[in-house]
């Protein structure tokens, strides 16, 4: 029998037991893949990270990600929360850290409250953002259970959008209407079938301008064909929006900041700042920061 450390967090929330919970499997080493898809199915959270040794010396970690049923390239929370629990085991935490992992290089800076305790991470994400195919109205409208008018387009039309995870992302018209929504598991099986480049599964993100400030937003994410009915909080897609919106919104030299609403139908609300940066000469890069709070600690047996 091999015994693995674990400990699971809430990420992108301040309260305990909301935001989106993540398991970290500490010092993994010596884990198959197999083994890790089972242990993130028995955890049965929308992610579970791996901590493992470097293959470069020169960075700190090399971290895996796996959602119920696969190995992800990337993910927002799980690096927010990784981050912030090895710094919080350690004695004296670097102020960055620098991840191996499927998608690239993933630098995260500990964030401190006004006393200096650890309190959370950024995260940069590990690729520029990447445009790809447009997805029909009526299609995003069947997934999310929604009428077609439901779906605005004033701004762009739904559309493939990645910064190391690709994302269906799509505007609502209203909070009200993105609070209405229930994905549809024939549908997502039907767009599936329609768009081999998903490789069978999608992720679905939709969003809602809330009022006042102009940069505050609800979303939504949905994948149930990957096993999360409904994700709490979905950095990766948080990031690849805010990349999306930067690039589109007026001017050249820009960069934006945006506080994104989620989990809040599902109970387990969470606040993600998320930031793009883009200039005339080159791409778009983003970031996503969130405060954590550490849930449970224990012991897996393999």
């Amino acid at each position: 029998m091999r015994n693995y450390e674990f400990v699971t967090v809430n990420v992108f929330t301040g309260t305990r037991f909301a935001g989106n919970p993540l398991a970290v499997v500490l010092e993994a080493a010596g884990l198959g893949d197999a083994e890790m898809q089972a242990i993130a199915a028995e955890f049965n959270l929308s992610e579970t990270a791996f901590v493992l040794p470097p293959d470069d010396p020169r960075h700190h970690a090399r971290v895996r990600i796996f959602s119920r049923t696969a190995e992800m390239p990337f993910a927002g929370h799980p690096n927010v929360g990784t981050g912030f629990v090895l710094a919080s085991m350690a004695g004296d935490p670097p102020d960055h850290y620098t991840f191996e992992e499927m998608a690239g290089l993933v630098r995260v800076h500990i964030v401190r409250d006004g006393s200096g305790a650890i309190a959370g991470a950024r995260v940069a994400a590990p690729r520029s953002l990447t445009i790809g195919i447009g997805i029909p109205t009526e299609t995003v409208a069947a997934c999310a259970g929604l009428a077609a008018e439901d779906i605005a387009t004033l701004s762009h039309t739904p559309l493939v959008a990645s910064v190391g995870t690709p994302f269906v992302l799509a505007e609502v018209s209203s909070v009200a209407a993105l609070s209405r929504a229930v994905p549809d598991t024939g549908a997502f099986r039907v767009a599936a079938g329609q768009f081999p480049v998903f490789e069978g599964q999608i992720s679905l993100y939709l969003y809602a301008w809330t009022g006042g400030d102009e940069r505050r937003l609800r979303a939504r994410m949905f994948a149930p064909l990957g096993g999360t009915w409904e994700d709490a909080a979905a950095g990766s897609a948080a990031a690849a929006l805010a990349g999306l919106l930067t690039s589109i919104a007026p001017g050249d030299n820009l960069a934006l900041q945006y506080a994104i609403e989620q989990g809040v139908e599902m109970g387990r609300p969470s606040m993600i700042i998320a930031s793009a940066v883009k200039t005339g000469e080159g791409p778009v890069s983003a970031s996503v920061a969130g405060s954590c709070v550490r849930a449970t600690r224990g012991t897996l047996e393999v």
